[in-house]
């Protein structure tokens, strides 16, 4: 287990590789990353952001999107896949924004999990990114890495986020979070983890660390 010193300076070292951490998700306002984040589920950001545009310069506000022919914005957003699902999750999210919390996206989890189609990782996401909060959003990259490094040996969303915030200082818990995903993306593959040019490979605890054909991991 790593000390609390150990975890700064995994996070130091990861922000010194990543220095740019912010989503990789294109917007502008808070309202477009809450509906990024919800068409972001089982597809690539690049794919997100090509689609994006569009349905932000048709519907440029919650109200807009709220009031939305569902055939239209399943037309726009098809490319990102089960977008018959996507569609209906991010009208019935503009609604919820629009009519309980008046335009604004909330910052609460529990206001923002009530929010069809946001699960926990994208709620943590949008209170790091919008709000400045101490957020940890758990997804594969991260579930992937904290675990390699031996962080965590949990392997449910829910329970990773929980004892990560437990060991994790508020103060760096976005910070740690942006940057682990980073690393999970670029150099921690599932497959064949490029350890070789990894800036934590020290403090790695992973048996299989420097190998180069592993078995892929969740």
């Amino acid at each position: 287990m790593h000390t609390t010193d150990e975890i700064r300076e995994i996070t130091n070292r990861l922000v010194h590789e990543y220095p740019d951490r912010r989503p990789l998700l294109d917007y502008t306002t808070p309202y477009q990353l809450l509906i990024s984040v919800i068409l972001s589920a089982q597809t690539t950001d690049a794919q997100v952001n090509q689609v994006t545009p569009i349905l932000f310069t048709r519907y440029p506000t919650p109200g807009d999107l709220a009031g939305a022919d569902q055939a239209d914005v399943e037309a726009i957003i098809h490319a990102t896949g089960f977008f018959r699902s996507k569609a209906k999750h991010i009208i019935a999210a503009a609604a919820a924004i629009h009519g309980r919390f008046g335009d604004a996206v909330p910052r609460s989890m529990g206001e923002l999990t009530s929010i069809p189609g946001l699960g926990r990782k994208g709620a943590n996401v949008i209170q790091g990114v919008v709000f400045g909060m101490p957020s940890i959003a758990v997804d594969t990259h991260l579930m992937r890495v904290s675990r390699r490094i031996g962080l965590v040996s949990a392997k449910d969303p829910v329970r990773i986020e929980r004892e990560l915030k437990a060991i994790v200082p508020e103060s760096i818990q976005t910070d740690f979070s942006m940057s682990i995903n980073r690393h999970g993306r670029y150099c921690c593959y599932a497959r064949s983890p490029d350890c070789s040019r990894c800036a934590i490979r020290r403090m790695c605890e992973w048996p299989q660390k420097g190998r180069r054909a592993e078995p892929a991991e969740p």
